[in-house]
């Protein structure tokens, strides 16, 4: 059965999976970062923990570390679907664009695994109507559309959370979050608006993107503002 996203879900992001007894207090789930493990495939087989896993495969080119042949890439995450506990995968929408994961969507679906099509912009914010016509399209490809931003200014993440609002209210499944200091809020602001998932590390100095708060600390601050 896939993940669940209907309500806001919290994923401790991890490429150990030994993470796991500590993020059951404060996580839904795991985002298990395969392009940061050593042996993801054999971690997997031997996972034996109680929270769900999102697998992620993210190539060096959308600020992963995977450096290989995306062939090669997809189907390590096509062979992720097989195993019990991985309820969803991420796919980058540029992939799903260009009909180079047509395989892993496929497998996936077979294995009822739900997919997020992701997008990341490292340098900036795009005006609204660029993340809307993004947005919508990675909705269109997957169980949820995920958009990650970077900001420099508060300014810059209204648009993001009008986005939000506007694309939930249409009845999509979203995840949204602003990247870097000035954006830092949005993690725990963004599920307010209808932001499906968010992300954080067990430990601080384990995160994987600019701007992320620990699990313990998102954990609290969303449950404050619901």
């Amino acid at each position: 059965m896939g993940m669940d996203f209907d309500a806001f879900t919290l994923l401790a992001s991890t490429a150990d999976l030994a993470d796991e007894p500590a993020a059951r207090e404060h996580a839904d789930g795991l985002e298990f970062r395969m392009d940061l493990a050593d042996e993801p495939l054999e971690a997997l087989a031997g996972y034996d923990g109680e929270l769900p896993i999102l697998a992620t495969n993210r190539p060096t080119w959308e600020g992963g570390e995977f450096e290989g042949d995306d062939a090669d890439r997809f189907d390590e995450l096509a062979a992720a679907t097989e195993v019990e506990a991985v309820r969803a995968i991420d796919v980058e929408l540029e992939s799903l664009r260009a009909g180079d994961a047509d395989v892993v969507l496929e497998t996936a679906r077979d294995h009822d695994v739900a997919v997020v099509a992701s997008a990341h912009d490292f340098e900036g914010t795009p005006d609204e109507i660029e993340m809307l016509e993004t947005l919508s399209d990675a909705c269109s490809y997957a169980d949820v559309g995920k958009l990650a931003v970077t900001a420099h200014s508060r300014e810059e993440t209204l648009g993001l959370l009008a986005v939000t609002h506007r694309l939930t209210a249409d009845g999509k499944t979203v995840a949204t979050m602003a990247m870097g200091k000035a954006g830092s809020h949005t993690r725990a602001v963004a599920p307010v608006y209808g932001s499906k998932i968010g992300y954080a590390p067990v430990d601080p100095a384990d995160a994987t993107a600019p701007g992320q708060y620990d699990l313990e600390t998102l954990s609290r601050l969303v449950a404050q503002l619901e």
